[in-house]
């Protein structure tokens, strides 16, 4: 196998926008399907809050090329380097890394994906990766070869902006060289100054604003994670061209809360049920 083009790379190139979506399940299937709708150009695995060994890894990675779609991994704090390795070596192309605290955290952040090499890297930093034998490199067959060196250097890195110390020095942090994309975290914004779960506290929107308007201003790419497309109008005013919408645990939660209400009030006598549907061709139970 060659070294795979970076679709997500290739949209931010171009400035087009991006549109993804999150699994916390390792199943390869779930990426099949939703490679299927034609309407995302990546899955973001966010492995941060998800059991997975490296197998899963390996298949996921198969997963993304049989769906044609890019594969971004979050990664928490403690496990950058070695996490982001292994990812990129399964065929990943995007890393986000969580919990960013300052220029140090962003430095190691950009070491852990790209090459160790006196080639020249420009604005996407030099980092400390050599030569692996692994999926991304077809084991044996490309490891080491400069356009090995060109992969790395064209992995994405998304950092999230969610600690007030990153918020503080934001300004220097973008400035490291090789952040791509960059996301606010209002969850634990909002925890780290003391407001936990208080989105819509001024200091949480301000901590927002400000990180959205300085991305841009950096010429960086903001993006936003939302439950729903119905909250993307205000982004998109400011400027944001980059989503990525819905969880697979949360849209399984949503169902099974409002259908399993719905059938239990049919049971218990609480509500009459609705009228039965056509049968159609495709319509599987």
């Amino acid at each position: 196998m060659a070294i795979r083009r970076n679709l997500l790379r290739e949209r931010l190139n171009a400035g087009q926008p991006t549109v993804g979506t999150h699994i916390l399940s390792c199943w390869p299937t779930l990426v099949e399907l939703i490679g299927h709708s034609g309407q995302y150009d990546y899955v973001e695995f966010t492995a941060e809050y998800a059991p997975f060994d490296m197998h899963d890894l390996d298949n996921l990675g198969r997963a993304f090329e049989v769906a044609n779609l890019g594969g971004m991994i979050k990664i928490e704090q403690t496990q950058y380097t070695h996490q982001a390795m292994r990812a990129i070596g399964s065929g990943f192309q995007s890393v986000l890394f969580a919990d960013i605290r300052n220029v140090e955290d962003a430095k190691t952040a950009v070491d852990a994906v790209r090459a160790e090499t006196t080639m020249a890297a420009g604005a996407r930093g030099r980092g400390r990766l050599g030569v692996g034998m692994r999926r991304d490199v077809g084991v044996v067959r490309h490891g080491g070869q400069p356009a090995y060196v060109d992969a790395l250097n064209d992995v994405v890195i998304a950092i999230m902006v969610e600690k007030k110390s990153c918020v503080d020095d934001l300004e220097r942090i973008l400035s490291v060289p090789g952040i791509d994309m960059v996301q606010f975290g209002a969850s634990d914004f909002s925890m780290s100054i003391g407001k936990p779960a208080q989105y819509t506290d001024p200091e949480v929107l301000a901590a927002e604003k400000y990180t959205i308007e300085l991305a841009l201003k950096m010429g960086k790419n903001p993006r936003v994670e939302l439950r729903d497309p119905s909250a993307a109008a205000k982004y998109l005013e400011m400027g944001v061209q980059h989503f990525c919408i819905g969880w697979d645990v949360r849209i399984l939660a949503d169902w099974w809360d409002a259908k399993g209400a719905e059938m239990r009030g049919m049971v218990d006598g609480k509500a009459k049920p609705a009228a039965k549907p056509v049968k159609v061709a495709g319509n599987y139970s």
